[in-house]
């Protein structure tokens, strides 16, 4: 089918004719009566023109080659020169033709909205100069909200990244994708670990890994936790923490506590209560320096409350006291030199301690057997 030789076009249309002589096509834009020429042939069209309203924007293929005034640029024999591969971002502008070789990919699509406490993590394809410093290929910032985004043909939309909200007693442990300088302005190397405290939104850098959420542990009167460090640090205590060292963390420290990164818990420790009839012997306590002291044994009478801290034990738990009865008795054996009031006594010696009385033996004395009045 020929096409017609009397071709109306409407305003805001255009057609594309080529001209068979030169293998030219060109574009004849509307309004107008077109009169086409035997050597001419109607190639598209009439079609409408590309309309971009305010805050919309869209993608043009191949787009036509400009001069410094905006005007399509021509070859020798008048055909259009396009950039071949090329992509351009057009915005709100007055309607437009397609050009031959040109191609709107998509459609016409609004302007992306940025909501506060979100972002957008931007990738660079292929290197160009902002407002602010040169961009090379590879290069992953974020353009945070609130705010409206202005797409270009350099710039890669990867994702679509929401704040995190820090509530009380919680924190968020992140890890460096490489070196670089945070928000608070300290020196991050890759793969190193930290906390965020502060409590809001908090929205992670591109060079940032969220690794978990963590919540904090609440302490009472009845329970502590037991912790140890995996390399050495400085807890938020102030103290300088030794790798492999363990530690408790009580409601004396503080309400709550929130494990640093360098921080195992090993678990929760309860609290041991002893009555007034009641005592214990812990073995290997702690000093007032925080090390264990190995081979030491420490009495504990009751009325008492106390934790047992890492490395501490109970020697046979919690023993009540020893009450005699006026025919009963106890055969003791010193376990190491000690002074008995007057009586000095010497490991291994002997002696019975008779009723009626109530008896708890020190860390030097242990009791052999319980002997009663032969009648």
């Amino acid at each position: 089918m020929s096409s017609p030789a009397v071709i109306r076009i409407k305003p805001y249309h255009y057609i594309h004719i080529l001209d068979n002589n030169k293998n030219v096509t060109r574009v004849e834009v509307g309004p107008q009566t077109f009169t086409r020429q035997d050597h001419e042939q109607l190639v598209s069209g009439p079609d409408a023109m590309i309309m971009i309203p305010p805050r919309h924007y869209c993608i043009i293929q191949n787009p036509v080659a400009r001069d410094e005034k905006g005007k399509p640029l021509t070859d020798h024999l008048g055909q259009t020169k396009i950039r071949h591969g090329d992509e351009e971002i057009r915005f709100e502008q007055e309607p437009f033709p397609l050009y031959p070789g040109e191609k709107l990919y998509g459609k016409v699509s609004p302007l992306q909205v940025v909501a506060p406490n979100t972002a957008l993590r931007l990738r660079c394809i292929r290197d160009f100069k902002d407002d602010k410093n040169p961009r090379v290929a590879g290069d992953e910032w974020l353009f945070e909200g609130p705010g409206t985004y202005i797409p270009r043909v350099e710039i890669q939309v990867v994702e679509i990244v929401k704040a995190i909200i820090i509530k009380p007693n919680q924190a968020l442990r992140l890890r460096a994708r490489k070196e670089f300088t945070d928000k608070s302005g300290v020196k991050r190397r890759a793969g190193e670990e930290w906390l965020v405290r502060e409590v809001g939104a908090y929205l992670p850098n591109v060079e940032e890994e969220v690794v978990q959420t963590i919540s904090a542990y609440v302490l009472t009167d009845k329970k502590a936790i037991h912790l140890q460090a995996t390399k050495t640090f400085t807890d938020v205590f102030g103290k300088e923490r030794k790798a492999g060292e363990e530690w408790l963390v009580t409601i004396d420290d503080a309400e709550t506590h929130i494990p640093d990164v360098y921080e195992n818990v090993i678990g929760e420790v309860k609290i041991t209560t002893l009555t007034s009839r009641q005592y214990a012997v812990v073995l290997d306590p702690v000093g007032e320096d925080g090390k264990p002291q190995m081979g030491r044994r420490v009495l504990k009478k009751g009325e008492a409350v106390f934790f047992l801290r890492p490395g501490e034990r109970l020697e046979s738990g919690i023993q009540s006291v020893h009450v005699l009865d006026s025919d009963e008795a106890l055969l003791l054996r010193a376990r190491e030199s000690f002074k008995d009031g007057s009586t000095e006594r010497k490991p291994g010696d002997r002696w019975m301690i008779y009723g009626p009385c109530d008896y708890v033996p020190p860390v030097h004395v242990e009791i052999l057997e319980k002997r009663k009045a032969i009648a």
